[in-house]
């Protein structure tokens, strides 16, 4: 299906920023982290907006160790494609790319706690909504 992902360019410094900042591990954590939370927001992007591809660069290996086809069912599930939709690729990259920008948001607002504090805390904020 695919081999690599890459950030736009954009969010090339920002990833690497936000990994610095929040401590909480390798810089594909705070992608992961970035998928998952433009997700949970229900936006729904279209293919025509995808930004380039100039940034960071991850394996589907590296980006998502043995969770690729739970990543994948979450796209799937998202746009209702089937799992070998060739837009698969495509959606992960717009919603990493979105992730970051809203998560750089999120946190440039609570500079003062700690990488996993601000997890919890959007977490317990989504489960609120629930």
């Amino acid at each position: 299906m695919f081999t690599n992902i890459k950030t736009s360019l954009d969010n090339k410094q920002i990833i690497t920023d936000l990994t610095r900042k929040m401590g909480l591990g390798p810089e594909n954590i705070i992608a992961r982290l970035a998928l998952a939370y433009s997700i949970s927001k229900n936006r729904v992007l279209n293919l025509a907006d995808i930004k380039d591809s100039k940034g960071k660069e991850y394996s589907k290996n590296v980006l998502f160790g043995n969770y690729l086809t739970y990543y994948i069912a979450l796209i799937c599930q998202h746009y209702e494609l089937y799992k070998t939709d060739k837009d698969i690729p495509k959606y992960i990259k717009m919603h990493i790319d979105d992730g970051i920008e809203l998560l750089s948001k999120e946190y440039n607002k609570n500079r003062n706690v700690s990488g996993i504090e601000f997890v919890m805390d959007l977490v317990e904020k989504g489960l609120i909504k629930l």
